[in-house]
């Protein structure tokens, strides 16, 4: 799964393909915004952490990975 990660005063977003479903995706970022966790913490693909302080989450964004096109050709 894909998921976009704003973050306040930062010009770029964190983009990162999680293993995770969406379902535990919205549970972590409600916990965040809750208070319940100081941290939003994600596992991308390759099982690396991704740490976000909750006071600083501008929007998240979940979707389904998209395919990546490689070469040239007509679409």
């Amino acid at each position: 799964m894909e998921v976009k990660i704003g973050v306040q005063h930062a010009p770029r977003e964190i983009v990162l393909e999680s293993g995770q479903t969406a379902e535990e995706v919205e549970r972590a970022v409600s916990e965040a915004l809750a208070g319940k966790s100081q941290l939003l913490s994600l596992v991308d693909e390759h099982g690396r952490k991704v740490l976000v302080p909750a006071d600083r989450l501008a929007y998240v964004e979940l979707g389904e990975p998209a395919p990546r096109k490689v070469g040239f050709g007509a679409l």
